[in-house]
């Protein structure tokens, strides 16, 4: 190996911490060829757990690697959100058992790459414009967990537990049950009635809106009545959510019959 593409191999180890991803035009746009990286793959240094992808690890790899691969080293406005937000942050048990899906949310789409990932789970992207027209980018949200990679401690960015779950009563009733978020919303006693205001007026869905506030309403949680609704537009006219349910007459959606009122 020449000293020039030696040093270009300490300058990678800097600029890429280990266990961390990065894509073909990253590696180009730092300098690294395709004649070197193959060269650094043959060699070991370098593994490529899918085509024109590379890491500085052959260890097992994880999602939370890659989300903090995509937040990081390529710089992409994603924010894990939604279902995958809440199951971070302790709220699992209402919801699945096993972690299947990770709920991506930013304004552009995120590399193709990830569906040939060696992992056992899929990536899933919504576009936050629809939700929170807005965000300008990925919002900037606490970042609760931390990830190791080598010897470094690099945060995971996720969606606050306030817009996470305004996130996953999006995906009802195709993707979401209504009991699962009954479940959810009952257990979500200590949410931040500043942080619920801000979201809710930024919100663009009727029908996320008055679902929260139909599960607040019926659970009676103490930030409910903190939050100020002459400035949140809930439309008008009915929204038919659960066919054959039952019209709840306050906010004008239907429900499923054996969800009664607060």
């Amino acid at each position: 190996m020449s000293i020039r593409s030696g040093g270009k191999l300490n300058r990678l180890q800097q600029e890429l911490p280990e266990g961390l991803l990065a894509d073909a035009a990253w590696m180009e746009a730092h300098g690294y060829s395709s004649a070197l990286r193959s060269q650094y793959v043959r060699a070991g240094w370098l593994d490529s757990p899918t085509r024109r992808v590379y890491r500085r690890s052959r260890t097992p790899l994880t999602w939370q690697q890659v989300v903090v691969s995509l937040q990081t080293v390529l710089d992409l406005p994603l924010t894990v959100g939604g279902r995958t937000a809440l199951e971070q942050q302790g709220y699992a048990h209402y919801l699945s058992t096993a972690m299947r899906e990770i709920h991506l949310y930013g304004p552009k789409r995120p590399p193709t790459w990830l569906a040939s990932l060696p992992l056992n789970v899929t990536f899933h992207w919504h576009n936050n414009l629809r939700l929170f027209p807005g965000d300008t980018g990925a919002p900037p949200e606490p970042s609760p967990v931390m990830v190791g990679a080598g010897g470094l401690i690099l945060p995971l960015r996720y969606s606050s537990k306030e817009r996470a779950v305004l996130e996953l009563l999006d995906e009802l009733p195709e993707h979401e049950s209504f009991h699962q978020a009954d479940a959810l919303m009952e257990g979500m006693s200590d949410l931040s009635p500043r942080r619920l205001q801000t979201l809710l007026e930024a919100c663009a869905s009727v029908k996320v809106k008055r679902l929260f506030l139909f599960f607040a309403d019926r659970h009676r949680h103490a930030w409910r009545s903190r939050l100020d609704m002459s400035r949140v537009d809930l439309g008008s006219g009915k929204r038919v959510l659960a066919k054959g349910g039952k019209l709840d007459t306050h906010y004008n959606i239907t429900v499923p019959s054996d969800l009664g009122g607060p």
